[in-house]
């Protein structure tokens, strides 16, 4: 089955995360994604943890091809502007006016394909106070205020996965496939810029709402008290969620899986409001009987009355748990040089089905430079002087 977006062509000018994500999302659609990368180390992802070919870097990196350019010398920025000419969609992660500064700017690029879509991504946009500034996921979090509702303020501590970054990349591939969409429309290509602070606040659209239509203060515990949603510690020291959310047969399924018809008594947790004000205690509550029981018998007691419950996996049990597995979430695949890997596919299904999603290993630094100019119309004598003057 052809990929959604089979023959559009990317090139991709990104490192790290946002721009690479970016990227993949449109390789798993069957875009044919260029990487351009500095022969000197290509994206620094790749070099995290020693060598060329990091797991940072292949998490973001499958379904391309990869081509190393020096497009500070002149015969490498010739290649790039030919590879731009042919293509439907740039794509940068650079600081504003670098583009410019390397002569592949916005206007320099249209004039030359009038069809191009020109995807920039950004810290903070184009212009303002903090243009200029570098910007990582830690401090997109920070401003955007999502630190706020994670960071104890008591004993501050950064903690969990990518946000920012992953959010970012998410944002560009949905502005870019718009604008595909209406440039198949109308014929217009446009511009689209994404930068990580707004992305990271749009994040949020329940706390900010909450905060600006009713005046309620926003904290580490406000969704999760308004949601009354809890971790707990079972007998097996195995952790276990459960998400009460709005429904009342909810709270009448927990209090009876876990024996405890008393706290249906007690007036601090007698209607919903009272239970998210009295979110600590009733916790405390929960705590309390979590212990009495492994967490398989608790989650078939929670199963058999209806409430909403999940095992708090680790990474190696998500791999082993049965929906999981049943889906088909995990897959390996093998590059020649570089061994097996093990990815995730994509969370979007087509018509019952993901057999669309090309499944190419993340390429090895400019491993398919020398076909990739030759698709340009490059001899092999051509390319073999590039090599040798260390232009690609």
């Amino acid at each position: 089955m052809a990929g959604a977006l089979q023959g559009i062509t990317v090139i991709e000018l990104t490192t790290m995360i946002t721009g690479p994500l970016c990227g993949q999302m449109l390789g798993d659609l069957g875009a044919n994604v260029i990487k351009l990368e500095n022969p000197k180390g290509g994206d620094p992802f790749r070099n995290f943890r020693g060598g060329l070919y990091s797991p940072h870097y292949c998490a973001y990196n499958r379904n391309k091809r990869s081509i190393t350019v020096d497009l500070r010398s002149e015969a490498g920025k010739k290649i790039a502007l030919e590879l731009i000419d042919r293509a439907d969609v740039v794509l940068e992660n650079f600081r504003p006016g670098v583009m410019d500064r390397l002569g592949l700017g916005l206007k320099t690029l249209r004039a030359r394909n009038p069809r191009l879509i020109y995807a920039s991504i950004t810290g903070f946009g184009k212009d303002g106070p903090y243009k200029d500034r570098p910007a990582y996921d830690a401090v997109a979090q920070a401003i955007a205020g999502t630190s706020s509702l994670f960071v104890d303020p008591e004993r501050p501590q950064l903690t969990g996965p990518t946000i920012s970054d992953n959010l970012t990349g998410i944002f560009a591939c949905h502005g870019i496939m718009g604008a595909l969409f209406e440039r198949e429309r109308t014929g217009v290509a446009r511009t689209i810029e994404v930068n990580m602070l707004e992305s990271t606040v749009a994040l949020s659209p329940d706390p900010f709402a909450n905060l600006t239509q009713l005046s309620i203060p926003q904290h580490p515990l406000s969704r999760v008290s308004a949601s009354q949603s809890y971790a707990l510690l079972c007998a097996d020291g195995k952790l276990l969620a459960i998400h009460l959310s709005s429904q009342e047969k909810f709270w009448e399924g927990v209090t009876t899986a876990f024996d405890r018809m008393d706290l249906r008594q007690d007036p601090r947790f007698a209607t919903r409001m009272s239970r998210i004000e009295h979110y600590v205690a009733l916790g405390d509550e929960f705590r309390k009987t979590a212990p009495r029981r492994p967490r398989l018998e608790w989650m078939q007691r929670l199963e058999a009355n209806d409430v909403p419950f999940a095992p708090i996996n680790t990474l190696p049990e998500v791999m082993e748990d049965p929906q999981v597995r049943h889906l088909g979430t995990f897959f390996d695949y093998t590059h020649p040089t570089e061994g097996s890997i093990r990815a995730i596919r994509r969370p979007v299904w087509i018509d019952g089905s993901r057999d669309d999603q090309p499944l190419i290993p993340p390429p090895t630094l400019g491993e398919n430079t020398d076909q990739i100019l030759a698709e340009l119309g490059y001899s092999a004598d051509r390319i073999k002087t590039l090599r040798d003057g260390e232009i690609v």
